[in-house]
């Protein structure tokens, strides 16, 4: 699992871990960077199996086993107390690191979650396997811009999405890696669980996202404890990506009460699991 620090260098600065979705790559949360860095101290990695953590997953892989991960490389590094940011499956191992660290876990952002698999975002999930397993790879890379934005902002940008689509392409995390992160996102389910995380909980919802419903974030919110509910009408499943200026202000609103410093810095860091 590779880590990458960056952001304020003063030590009593709140540490954001921010988790992607299923492709699983740091790099998703570019458009964050700027915002959170002048306050925060940021950690983001390539998950087990992705992008720069190369590695191949094992049978009956888990979200457990994703947050246990992240815990080990973080603990490695001496980072012993942050908040997690999660976008979908990022969301699901932010919900698992609370219950099963919560003495390291102070708070939790979870972008476009749910409790238990919606039969919609199922039916969108087998579809995305089908199109990997029977169209190849490129179909599937072609394919997931449209489960992930607006049809008027890929409109807009084509030209970016078909440079991502050859970067995803050719650095695609393999087709067993896929379908197993895939198999644990649908496994995950939190309906009996969601009531035991204890610490402050923000969740982000789109009206516009075709692969989660935003009932599902509704659903979610009436079973934390300690929970505040934001929705914005348009951006789709990567509203941090195509309105990512609305999003950080929700998310930037939501951390004004944690302390915060100003003076930057960047470090990379690489981490092996033992």
């Amino acid at each position: 699992m590779h880590l990458t620090l960056s952001g304020t260098a003063h030590p009593d600065a709140v540490t954001l871990v921010l988790s992607a979705g299923l492709g699983g790559l740091g790099s998703f949360w570019l458009p964050q960077m700027n915002a959170l860095g002048a306050r925060y101290r940021i950690v983001t990695y390539d998950q087990r199996g992705t992008g720069r953590s190369t590695d191949t997953l094992p049978e009956g892989y888990s979200v457990s086993d994703m947050a246990a991960e992240l815990a080990v490389a973080l603990a490695g590094k001496g980072i012993d107390r942050y908040l997690v940011i999660g976008h979908a499956v990022g969301g699901m191992i932010a919900m698992q690191l609370a219950l099963d660290y919560p003495e390291r876990v102070t708070g939790l952002v979870v972008v476009n979650g749910w409790l238990r698999l919606d039969a919609h975002t199922r039916r969108c999930f087998t579809l995305r396997q089908e199109l990997l397993l029977n169209c190849g790879v490129e179909s599937y890379v072609r394919a997931q811009p449209l489960f992930l934005y607006p049809a008027e902002w890929l409109s807009e940008n084509q030209a970016q999405i078909e440079a991502e689509d050859a970067l995803h392409a050719a650095h695609f995390q393999g087709t067993e890696n896929l379908l197993r992160r895939l198999h644990a996102l649908m496994a995950c389910d939190f309906t009996d669980k969601a009531q035991a995380i204890v610490q402050p909980v923000l969740l982000i919802c789109s009206r516009d996202d075709l692969l989660i419903p935003w009932p599902c974030s509704h659903k979610l919110y009436a079973s934390l404890p300690v929970a505040t509910l934001q929705e914005m009408t348009w951006g789709g499943h990567a509203m941090s990506v195509s309105d990512s200026a609305t999003f950080n202000d929700l998310l930037l609103d939501w951390l004004a009460s944690q302390p915060s410093v100003t003076e930057t810095t960047e470090l990379e860091l690489t981490w092996q699991k033992p």
